[in-house]
């Protein structure tokens, strides 16, 4: 009896784990498909443009709808060619994190990392100028913030400014950089844009699938 018990509580708890891990449907660890990819989730660390870990990012999980994630694995398959890869730094967003980022932003006085990540732009001015919104296409599954890297030396290629850097050195348009900037970031952008990804005009790293399966819908399960 004892034991049938003990084996009963085993396949609960085991139920239980697996229905944790769960994500909705339509939805994908990008690990699954893009098993080499390197992930930096900014937002489950405090290396990010706030200072701290973010509402929502329970684990270092890259997150997307499973279209989005098989147009990653074309884009990461071209750049092995290359001897490159992906660095994701982030994915999914949960509702929840984009309303962490609202609530930074109305406390004016928080300006722990202004230096690093926005020295030239007045945090009034963030909601304004588009840098943060109150809802992100991230939220919708199918966008995902990246760079590439050297596979052999694990480095970033240099894109002229840091990720989640706010101004217009971060901008596509932004011509004030070396020859071997420019070269790679045009490198990132067709790569990107060839397997059926749009970019966000002021954020060199920011990418969108077109024909995205969730556009306008704004998902807040959290990443675990």
């Amino acid at each position: 009896m004892l034991k049938s018990i003990n084996i009963l509580l085993i396949l609960v708890n085991l139920f239980a784990v697996q229905s944790s891990s769960q994500l909705p449907k339509g939805f994908v660890y990008v690990t699954d498909y893009v098993p080499d990819i390197t992930l930096e989730l900014r937002y489950f660390c405090s290396d990010n443009f706030i200072g701290t870990h973010i509402d929502g990012y329970e684990a270092e999980k890259c997150i997307l709808s499973l279209q989005a994630a098989k147009a990653l694995q074309k884009v990461q398959s071209e750049l092995k060619k290359q001897n490159l890869g992906i660095k994701v730094f982030d994915a999914y967003r949960p509702q929840r994190a984009v309303d962490h980022f609202r609530r930074w932003a109305r406390d004016i006085n928080d300006t722990l990392m202004k230096q690093e990540y926005y020295p030239d732009v007045a945090k009034k001015d963030l909601f304004r100028l588009q840098y943060i919104a109150t809802q992100s296409r991230h939220s919708s599954g199918s966008t995902v913030d990246l760079t590439i890297i050297n596979l052999k030396t694990k480095k970033e290629l240099d894109m002229g400014s840091s990720y989640d850097f706010f101004g217009k050195i971060s901008w596509v348009s932004y011509q004030n950089l070396s020859k071997k900037q420019l070269q790679n970031r045009k490198l990132l952008q067709e790569v990107m844009l060839k397997n059926g990804f749009r970019n966000y005009p002021k954020e060199w790293w920011h990418f969108t699938l077109r024909g995205e399966p969730y556009r306008n819908q704004y998902f807040d399960f959290p990443v675990r």
